[in-house]
């Protein structure tokens, strides 16, 4: 991405605060121009009032007078002025942050399930956090002190030339030099700077994920080899600095370099034409005040230049991120879903991830009525889950028509969509907040009462009374402080605070102990009454009740009808069911010895 395509869509987060930055500007300019009074008094000291033949009262007078004026001006003026630069120039690019972090996170609410599974969370957070903190320097920076250092040359030069025209050109002599060094130096930081942040993000990437996955690296004794990991990344990362630290200090060697010998040449000539007579000693102590006010500012923008390699890339990275495209999209069209009756039809649906990839479902057809109970079964990898990933629009079909009361979903907003269906998964995510805030996620507007009830209609109610802070008990990361039979339990009183006319269940009660799976398998029929519901589910025992059975295997559909009648058919799930039925005998006889 070219670094003026970045600006320019940076700066559409800009725009709304300009008349404040241009405000924070002129502050600014009072803030850097007071200092270049100093050397004006130093010359007006020495030349007009130290050496001069005039009486010793009229000398202490004028330097009281000229003292007291520059003692308010510092003293009183510059301390608010000063105050006010600093506060605006850290509250505007505080909210361009805001502003931008803001999008982001709507950004990353859009993107797909599979975008999620490619990219490592920790990167996306590094993205959202990291870089777009770096990007603050363009607004402070890039935006306003490069500005005010360039105007305070300018008008330190502008000065120098009324003392003295000759010195003057002898101070900027070594100005190209100095703009073809950081010209030089700027391109290569550029992209070692990209770089760095991208190894970072590895890094954090890799930690978030091992963060979570503490029990796994515990229970097989893995510390040793996740260290060595870890170890490679982090290295990565070292190298990546290392390199863009030199070449950073090969800028600063050769910058200051360069700002050191200007400020030499200035005393060599001016203490030269001085002895001659053809430069007064107060301008001689002026020009070399105003060499530290034209090279502290020119210092200032090579470190300005560094910074703004940095926030450039990371720039970069945020936009790169932000060119993602979304997967679902609704079309312009698109209604809202304002009703839903409850009929599905799956007419001839076909599904790939990705274009490469082989289909994953072949031609389905299934037409379920307004309140049928459909449960998937049949082996890991046959489909199921993807095939009920199709009717929320997590995915949409690669060909073929999945409806809803006769009219295809994709006539519909995607949002609008999801929010007639509720879902109960094998794998739960609670945020770290109250067991109550966790259930009202399924409606966020709902009073204590309906919470309470939703909990008592999915059996979790009584648990729930059991925690020390009762609804108000914090739950821990992912839910960490509960039980999966709990986790699940707050979860199905989700949907049922959520009331949607279309439900699923994928392996809601799968992994689970006996008496939880029991509460549980309760809850979900309740929740199901009168509902289209549709049931992925491994173990067949558990889904005996279904009006009907779709066995899946190989993206298709090999049979499907109730459990009796496909028993009497003693055909694929036949024999599923018996093998099941075989491996539960030999469990319990297994416990019972």
């Amino acid at each position: 991405m070219k670094v003026l395509d970045s600006i320019k869509r940076y700066l559409q987060f800009v725009k709304p605060y300009k008349w404040k930055i241009v405000l924070t500007i002129l502050v600014g300019v009072l803030k850097f121009g007071i200092p270049l009074m100093l050397p004006l008094i130093y010359r007006y000291v020495i030349d007009d009032i130290v050496d001069t033949d005039l009486a010793y009262d009229e000398q202490i007078s004028k330097l009281l007078w000229i003292m007291g004026l520059s003692f308010f001006v510092f003293l009183v003026l510059r301390p608010p002025i000063e105050y006010f630069r600093q506060y605006l120039a850290q509250e505007v690019s505080s909210k361009i942050l805001y502003d931008l972090r803001d999008h982001l996170f709507d950004h990353i609410q859009k993107l797909s399930l599979k975008f999620y599974s490619k990219t490592k969370s920790g990167e996306i957070i590094s993205r959202v956090i990291h870089d777009v903190e770096q990007t603050k320097t363009f607004v402070v920076t890039g935006l306003m002190n490069i500005w005010l250092d360039m105007f305070t040359i300018l008008i330190a030069v502008g000065i120098m030339l009324y003392l003295d025209p000759l010195l003057t050109l002898i101070s900027v002599l070594l100005f190209p030099i100095y703009g073809f060094s950081v010209k030089y130096f700027y391109s290569r930081l550029r992209d070692l700077t990209r770089k760095r942040s991208q190894a970072l993000a590895e890094v954090q990437g890799h930690l978030h994920e091992r963060v979570q996955g503490v029990p796994v690296t515990r229970g097989f004794a893995l510390e040793d080899h996740e260290q060595e990991h870890f170890n490679k990344r982090n290295y990565n990362y070292l190298d990546r600095a290392l390199k863009f630290t030199s070449w950073n200090a090969k800028s600063y060697a050769v910058t200051h370099t360069i700002t050191d010998l200007a400020p030499l040449l200035v005393v060599a000539f001016g203490a030269y034409f001085a002895i001659g007579g053809n430069v007064t000693l107060g301008t001689l102590v002026a020009f070399i005040g105003f060499m530290d006010r034209v090279y502290q500012p020119l210092r200032r923008l090579i470190n300005s230049m560094t910074q703004l390699t940095q926030s450039h890339a990371s720039m970069d990275r945020v936009f790169e991120f932000l060119d993602e495209e979304y997967d679902i999209v609704d079309d312009p069209n698109a209604k809202e879903l304002k009703s839903v009756h409850g009929d599905v039809e799956f007419e001839n649906v076909s599904f790939r991830y990705d274009d490469e990839d082989e289909i994953v479902l072949k031609d389905i057809n299934l037409s379920i009525k307004k309140g049928e109970t459909v449960a998937l079964v049949g082996m890991s990898g046959g489909g199921k889950s993807t095939l009920v990933s199709l009717i929320p629009r997590f995915y949409d079909v690669t060909s073929g028509k999945l409806k809803i009361d006769g009219y295809d979903i994709r006539d519909y907003k995607a949002r609008s969509l999801r929010d007639k269906i509720g879902m109960v998964l094998q794998d739960n995510i609670l945020f770290s907040d109250s067991v109550a805030s966790n259930i009202r996620i399924g409606n966020p507007g709902a009073t204590d009462e309906e919470v309470v009830k939703a909990a008592k209609a999915a059996n979790a109610h009584d648990f729930i009374m059991e925690l020390p802070g009762g609804y108000e008990t914090e739950v821990g990361e992912r839910g960490v402080k509960l039980s999966g039979g709990q986790k699940q339990r707050v979860a199905i009183a989700r949907v049922f605070l959520k009331n949607t006319p279309l439900l699923i269940f994928d392996e809601a009660t799968s992994a689970l102990d006996l008496e939880s799976e029991h509460l549980i398998q309760e809850a979900l029929e309740k929740l199901a009454h009168n509902r289209t519901t549709f049931i992925v589910a491994h173990r067949l025992s558990t889904i005996t009740h279904a009006d009907r059975i779709v066995l899946m295997n190989d993206g298709m559909v090999m049979e499907q009808g109730a459990h009796d009648e496909l028993m009497r058919k003693k055909g694929y799930y036949y024999d599923l069911f018996q093998v099941q039925e075989l491996n539960t005998e030999k469990d319990a006889k297994n416990t019972l010895n």
